[in-house]
C-alpha cells in the first residue's frame, strides 16, 4: 500500500496532467476557429453568458427566465451555428491531423508555389484570359471549397493555366489554393458589398475583395479586357501589378510576414485602389 503522502503526489500529478491535456484541446479548438466568423459568434455567447450571470446574481427574474430559455436551447443553436467548423474539426480529427503541427507551408514549397502563381498569371495577361485565384491563409476557406469543384492536384503553373482557359468547365469559377495544392476550382466567392469600389472592376475583382474582407485570403486576379494583374488582402485592391511587383507581394506576405509579422512590408509597383500612392 502506498503512503498517503506518495498518494497525494500521484493524485497531483494526474490532475496536472488532466488540465494540461483540456488546456492543450481548447488551444486546438481556439486555433481552428481563429480568424473565422466562429470568433465573433463566440463574443455574443460570452455576453450572453455574463448576462444570465449578472441577472442570476441581482436576482432579476424575468431576464434570469429568459436568458435560461437561451442556454437551455443555446447548445441546438450552437451545433448549427457552428456547424462548418464542428465538420473542419472533425475532419482534421479524422485524418490525424487535430493534434499535429498546424503552421505554413515549408519556405521551399512556398517559394514554388509563388512561383508557379507568377508564372501562370504572367502568361494569361499576356493573352488576356480572365483568372481569379485565392491563397488560404489562417482563416479556412473550407465554406468556399464546397461552392467549387474539388481537385486536390499539386499546384504547377501549367494546372493553373489549363484551369482557366476559355470554354472549359471550371475557367469561370475561382481557384483556392492551400498549402502548395490547388484544392479546389470553379469557386464562388462573395461579391463585396462596398460601394467605393470602381465602377470599371469588374465580377471578378469584386469577388477578390469580397473575400478578402471576410477572411486574410490573398486573392490574384487576371483582368480578361485589360490582361492586368492585381491582388486583394484585407479589403484593398493592388492594381496594374507587373511579374516583379507580384511576386514581390506574394513573398512578402507568405514568407516574410509568416516569419515576423511586425517586419512585412509590401514591395509594389503599382496602383492600391486604382489610384497612385
Amino acid at each position: 500500500m502506498l503512503p498517503i503522502a506518495d498518494f497525494n503526489i500521484f493524485n497531483y500529478l494526474t490532475q496536472i496532467i488532466d488540465i494540461l491535456l483540456v488546456t492543450y484541446v481548447i488551444y486546438k479548438l481556439i486555433m481552428i476557429i481563429r480568424g473565422t466568423k466562429a470568433v465573433q459568434l463566440l463574443k455574443g455567447i460570452s455576453v450572453i453568458i455574463v448576462v444570465w450571470f449578472l441577472s442570476s446574481s441581482f436576482d432579476l427574474r424575468t431576464m434570469s427566465w429568459l436568458m435560461d430559455k437561451v442556454i437551455t436551447y443555446g447548445l441546438l443553436a450552437i451545433i448549427i451555428i457552428f456547424q462548418p467548423e464542428l465538420r473542419r474539426a472533425l475532419e482534421q480529427l479524422g485524418r490525424g491531423r487535430f493534434f499535429s503541427r498546424t503552421g505554413i507551408p515549408e519556405e521551399e514549397e512556398t517559394e514554388k508555389t509563388i512561383s508557379a502563381i507568377v508564372k501562370s498569371t504572367n502568361y494569361m495577361s499576356k493573352r488576356r484570359i480572365g483568372a481569379i485565384i485565392s491563397i488560404e491563409r489562417e482563416t479556412g476557406l473550407s465554406e468556399y471549397v464546397e461552392t467549387g469543384i474539388p481537385i486536390q492536384a499539386h499546384l504547377t503553373s501549367e494546372l493553373l493555366t489549363n484551369i482557366f482557359v476559355p470554354n472549359t468547365p471550371l475557367h469561370d469559377g475561382a481557384v483556392i489554393i492551400k498549402q502548395s495544392q490547388v484544392f479546389a476550382a470553379g469557386c464562388y466567392l462573395p461579391l463585396t458589398e462596398s460601394p467605393f469600389v470602381s465602377k470599371e472592376l469588374g465580377t471578378r475583382h469584386r469577388a477578390a475583395l469580397g473575400i478578402s474582407e471576410v477572411t486574410d485570403a490573398i486573392t490574384v486576379v487576371v483582368s480578361e479586357e485589360t490582361g492586368t494583374i492585381s491582388l486583394t488582402k484585407n479589403g484593398e485592391i493592388y492594381r496594374n501589378l507587373d511579374e516583379e511587383s507580384l511576386r514581390n507581394l506574394l513573398h512578402a506576405e507568405l514568407i516574410i510576414a509568416n516569419k515576423s509579422t511586425s517586419s512585412s512590408r509590401w514591395n509594389w509597383r503599382g496602383k492600391k485602389n486604382g489610384q497612385t500612392p
